[in-house]
């Protein structure tokens, strides 16, 4: 597997600074007129011209379009199913996906593709609205399941802050192939094209907001869970769905065999965002996502990571000996922070998000998102960035709803108000029922403890989120072990499965699923089978 493997050079490259070049600078080094020198100071920037940005304004295409435009390019699906619902908008007319009438607007009529055509066929592939209770409560899913094998396991995928699980169309294939697996990803609450009820925080106080803006999302997870009729689960969340996915384990305990953090936002603690008598942070990598160019981090890679990882390493990002990974602390090799703008830090105080200012700028608003996606997508094919493009901005166009819950989550510059650090030790460990459901009530002997399961922090290799947050946080996992293990019994012991491990892609930013999806998929496929053994065994009662 070509994960980052154990060396010496640890330190060498943690204090590679990141070195992002903008697409108006390549063009620069290539003696090309950026688009800067012909439109102006901020034309390099948002690199959609005017005509083109009001043609896209005007054209309106609805996010069930673009959507199905994007899962297009998934291989060997060459008519993807796409539910014409988006939220409570009305349907919205797709492309058909096969010649059978859809009968219900909330479902697309499953497409199979089979060996002839899909040399890992047969497969099936679905797109639903799962409505769930209360008003406009309801959350887009697209699911791939083994045709005519019995479903083993299940993976559900949660995507970052307002985007959509259409960013996950690389990974749709590759992570289907393994036996035995069912792939749901999910639209958040409020995002993507789930529905988008009026978002609203009723605590006066700073925890009890922070913990009703997380409920907000994770309840709606587990209804669906419950309406699934899915037990246990393999969560992925990348980035706030990564945060969501530690709340989510931390108040629904006993239903996840594993849980994988793709650059998840919010684990360091920051002394400025925990505090509330305390001023906003200076400084932070967050300019990173709109400035870093992913054709340049896509191309570029470290020379301490060979191709393959020394055996034994535990796929530990440069063999786990760095200061990082004993302290979580990198000093002055951490990513680069830098200042944010006043303004920037007004408008997150104010709940305003970026993405009203899209929606305000009315026929700028494509030129704006422009700014983003010709540089997050530079490294693909112009057919597929266009897609991306046009379908970000048929979402971000959208009416606010979860993009809300941003800042009672976060301070200013992505730092958590209530740090994942402090609270990662306590996943996998909470109390249950000796039947396996949640519970804080009961008698203490009426309860076990969860014996734990794997945790991947999973970063990119040029990610501006810090890699030393989730070595810190595998030393949490650890050390909650080792203090647990010391009063277990030696039955307690041997059905403990908890372990935590930090694995880094290669040429990859903060979007690792997308920018090295190749080995995001290998990592991800070995990890599922690893759950699929280790389920089996359980089963048969040996270990």
């Amino acid at each position: 597997m070509a994960t980052a493997a154990a060396n010496d050079s640890d330190d060498d490259f943690q204090s590679r600074g990141q070195k992002p070049m903008l697409a108006s600078q390549r063009a620069k080094q290539n003696n090309a007129p950026s688009e800067a020198n012909r439109t102006g100071r901020m034309g390099g920037y948002f690199t959609l011209g005017y005509k083109e940005g009001f043609s896209q304004w005007w054209a309106n295409v609805p996010s069930a379009v673009a959507e199905h435009k994007v899962m297009s390019f998934i291989p060997y699906l060459k008519k993807p199913p796409t539910q014409g619902q988006t939220g409570t908008k009305p349907p919205t007319e797709v492309p058909a996906a096969s010649t059978e009438p859809a009968t219900d607007t909330t479902k697309a009529t499953a497409v199979r593709t089979y060996s002839n055509s899909d040399p890992f066929g047969p497969r099936q592939w679905d797109s639903k609205l799962v409505k769930l209770s209360g008003k406009n409560r309801a959350l887009n899913e697209f699911s791939v399941e083994r045709y005519e094998e019995e479903t083993e396991q299940n993976l559900v995928m949660l995507h970052g802050y307002g985007a959509g699980l259409g960013f996950f169309y690389k990974n749709f294939e590759g992570l289907s192939r393994v036996p035995g697996w069912k792939v749901y990803a999910l639209d958040l609450l409020g995002m993507g094209r789930s529905s988008r009820p009026p978002f609203r925080i009723h605590a006066k106080d700073r925890q009890g907001s922070i913990t009703e803006a997380e409920n907000w999302f994770i309840d709606a997870l587990e209804e669906w869970r419950i309406q699934k009729k899915i037990d246990r689960f393999t969560l992925l969340g990348h980035s706030l769905g990564g945060y969501m996915a530690v709340a989510y384990a931390l108040k629904y305990p006993g239903h996840l065999n594993k849980l994988v953090l793709a650059s998840p936002v919010g684990i360091p603690e920051d002394p400025y965002a925990v505090n509330a008598e305390m001023p906003d942070p200076a400084d932070s990598t967050l300019a990173n996502e709109i400035t870093q160019d992913q054709g340049e981090t896509t191309n570029g890679s470290s020379a301490s990571l060979p191709d393959k990882p020394k055996s034994g390493d535990n796929n530990n990002f440069l063999n786990a000996r760095s200061k990082a990974e004993k302290t979580g602390k990198t000093g002055d090799k951490s990513p680069p922070r830098k200042p944010l703008p006043k303004w920037l830090t007004y408008l997150w105080d104010a709940n305003i998000s970026p993405f009203s200012l899209v929606r305000w700028a009315g026929p700028l608003g494509p030129r704006f998102v422009s700014g983003w996606t010709s540089r997050r997508f530079s490294h693909l094919g112009q057919e597929e960035a266009q897609a991306l493009h046009t379908y970000a901005y048929s979402l971000f166009k959208q009416r606010g709803s979860g993009e809300y819950a941003l800042a009672y989550i976060l301070a200013p510059g992505a730092f958590a108000r209530s740090p994942l650090i402090r609270r990662i030790g306590g996943v996998g460990r909470q109390m249950i029922t000796r039947d396996g459901s949640t519970t804080s009530s009961l008698a203490s002997t009426e309860q076990k403890r969860e014996n734990g399961y794997p945790i991947v922090f999973m970063y990119g290799e040029n990610d501006w989120m810090d890699v030393s947050g989730g070595y810190a946080a595998k030393e949490k996992v650890k050390d909650e072990k080792d203090r647990i293990m010391k009063t277990a019994s030696a039955e307690e012991q041997a059905k403990d499965e908890g372990s935590a491990k930090v694995v880094v892609i290669k040429q990859a930013g903060h979007h690792v699923y997308l920018d090295g999806w190749e080995e995001f998929n290998e990592v991800m496929r070995e990890e599922m089978g690893e759950v699929s053994q280790r389920e089996k065994r359980n089963k048969l009662g040996t270990r």
